[in-house]
């Protein structure tokens, strides 16, 4: 059986029923055709940071980009680093 993948307008308007319409979220999963806890998850994902619930595939929120960058950049600089210490050892071998 293969994996069914909900898009974010989806799981908003079934957020929306639960949180709105005051529907237990075991009827609206049931009415919606998916697991209980997959829409506990998702009304909890909203509730932690509705305005950036359910970013999507390959997509991240602003934090996790901006933690993302920084690693990018802690690689970089540390390349550097190591470039300088073995020129810093090769001339100091040759004095």
């Amino acid at each position: 059986m293969a994996r069914r993948s909900f898009g974010r307008e989806f799981k908003l308007e079934a957020v929306r029923i639960v949180e709105d319409r005051g529907v237990t979220v075991s009827q609206a999963a049931r009415d919606l055709d998916i697991h209980d806890n997959v829409l506990r998850r998702w009304v909890r994902q909203y509730r932690e940071d509705p305005a950036h619930a359910f970013p999507g595939a390959g997509q991240m929120k602003p934090e996790q980009s901006e933690i993302a960058q920084l690693k990018k950049e802690i690689r970089k600089l540390k390349a550097e680093r190591d470039i300088l210490k073995k020129a810093a050892a090769y001339f100091a071998k040759d004095s």
